[in-house]
Formats: C-alpha cells, sequence, structure tokens
C-alpha cells in the first residue's frame, strides 16, 4: 500500500488536535492541506476512519484501530532518528498518573549509569495501559493493573495512601486522616486509570457522592476547587503540588501497589536490567 508518513501525521494530529484546523496549526500547514492527506489515507486503505461534524471530530471504530498502528509507526520513526543521529535508542516508560514520585530522580540516575545505550524518555499516557496498548511505550509504571492477557507485570514496591483536598478542607488542619473522615465529603473518582475506586472503603461505608473526572489535571482541578477530595498514591502527592492543594496522608488505608508492565509477546531486550533498577528504588 502507497501509505505515506505525512498521511498517517495528518491523520494521527487531528486525533490530538481535535480539528482540522488545529491540526493544520500544529503541523504548519493548511487545513486543506491535513483535509487531503487523511482523505488519501482513508482512499489507501479502504475505510472511513473519522466521522466529521462541524465543530469536532471522532474517530470511526476502523480509525481507532487504526490510530493504534499509526501510533506505533510513528514511534518507530522517531526511535529510527533518534538513532541515526546519535546511536543511541529511545526506551519509553509510560505512567497514567506519577511517574515514580520521589524515586523519580534517583531513577534517572540509576538509568544513566546501568543502560547508557539507552535514552530514558518518561511518557505521560492517559490509558489504562500506559501506552503499551497503543504501541508507544516500552513498559509502564501502574498502580492499577488492567484486565488483559496480553500483558505482564512485576510487583515493584508499594505506596501510602494520601487524600487531596482543597486548602480551606475541614480536614486540613489534620495531620493524618482516615477512610471514614475522607467518605464524608464526595470523592473525586478517575475510574479509567485513577489507583484509588470504592472499594477501598468497607461496604456501606463508602463515599455517598462521587465525581467522575477524566485524568489526573481535571482530577486535580475538581479537588482544588472544593468540589471534592480525593485519594491516591503518594507519588501523585509529591509530583503535582497547586496551589489551593494540600495533601494528608490516610493512615488506616492499605498501600498501593506498583508495577512494572509490558506486553508478554514483546518483552523490552532490557527488561531485567529495568527491573532491577525499579526493585532497588522501593527496597
Amino acid at each position: 500500500m502507497d501509505v505515506e508518513l505525512r498521511q498517517l501525521r495528518s491523520f494521527a494530529s487531528v486525533v490530538d488536535a481535535g480539528t482540522f484546523t488545529d491540526a493544520g496549526i500544529e503541523l504548519g500547514v493548511s487545513q486543506t492541506a491535513v483535509s487531503r492527506n487523511v482523505a488519501a489515507l482513508e482512499s489507501v486503505l479502504g475505510v472511513k476512519l473519522l466521522h466529521r461534524t462541524t465543530r469536532a471530530v471522532e474517530l470511526t471504530p476502523a480509525g481507532e484501530r487504526v490510530l493504534r498502528h499509526v501510533r506505533r509507526i510513528m514511534s518507530a520513526v522517531t526511535d529510527l532518528r533518534q538513532e541515526a543521529l546519535v546511536g543511541v535508542s529511545t526506551f519509553r516508560v509510560g505512567y497514567a498518573w506519577a511517574a515514580l514520585g520521589k524515586h523519580t530522580p534517583e531513577f534517572q540516575r540509576r538509568w544513566d549509569a546501568a543502560l547508557p545505550d539507552y535514552e530514558l524518555h518518561l511518557l505521560r499516557s492517559n490509558t489504562s495501559s500506559a501506552g503499551l496498548g497503543e504501541g508507544i511505550s516500552d513498559l509502564a509504571i501502574l498502580r492499577r493493573l488492567p484486565d488483559s492477557r496480553a500483558l505482564e507485570s512485576v510487583l515493584i514496591g508499594v505506596e501510602r495512601r494520601y487524600c487531596a483536598m482543597s486548602v480551606d478542607d475541614p480536614l486540613a488542619s489534620k495531620r493524618t486522616v482516615t477512610l471514614a473522615q475522607v467518605a464524608e465529603y464526595p470523592l473525586a473518582v478517575d475510574r479509567r486509570t485513577g489507583s484509588t475506586q470504592l472499594d477501598l472503603w468497607p461496604e456501606g461505608e463508602e463515599p455517598q457522592d462521587t465525581i467522575a473526572t477524566h485524568d489526573v489535571d481535571d482530577w486535580l482541578t475538581v479537588i482544588s476547587g472544593g468540589k471534592a477530595r480525593g485519594v491516591t498514591a503518594e507519588s501523585t502527592a509529591h509530583q503535582y503540588r497547586r496551589p489551593g492543594l494540600t495533601y494528608r496522608a490516610v493512615r488506616d488505608a492499605t498501600p498501593v501497589p506498583v508495577y512494572a508492565v509490558w506486553t508478554r509477546n514483546d518483552p523490552p531486550a532490557v527488561l531485567q536490567d529495568v527491573i532491577t533498577i525499579l526493585v532497588g528504588l522501593y527496597r
């Protein structure tokens, strides 16, 4: 098939930007050129990739399948360029919320010492597999395992749970809080990638009201505005500090498991080296 990189890049940019016009701005080309490239890709593949409306675009089922492959191809092209220029392979570690929290700087230092031929790239991807399913990460750091037989994992450590709240929340005056205290207020929950769900509470003691959020930024905005509280891993409390927001340890909550996850049929060549580094951080 006569597929061109500019067609793939245009398609991915439209999905990311939301409109053909914004995609054109990001790519530095006209909206017409973007539309022409996407149409050409649809013609070559013989499927409709996008539903076009006057305000936005939506992926068709075929578009969703194709997008996963496009992400992998674009990632491979980036890696190829990197290797050609400097002779160093890129290794992408995906995460949905926080990477390794307070351990992240030490992880980067140990990586440079142990794997000098691989350039580490930390990539935030708001998917249940932190980019593994989309082909844009080589290994993922997850605190909640997706239900997929295609993935394999190993526990590398645990983290304490913290309650995020606005600075004028009644609980902000306390040094630590309990699950029962947290449950007295609406709870912000990211059901797709969040590390805490309602099953953290004993049956019948869960928060009565929840507010659905879509990613960590949305979650932080809802909480800092005083609309809800949130419970999260220690790494989130370390990585995301915002005006109007504070964190308190939840003293009676079970710890959050931290996993290294990879694709079962395509494990990274340096998998064991990476796991050794990660486990060493949490000891």
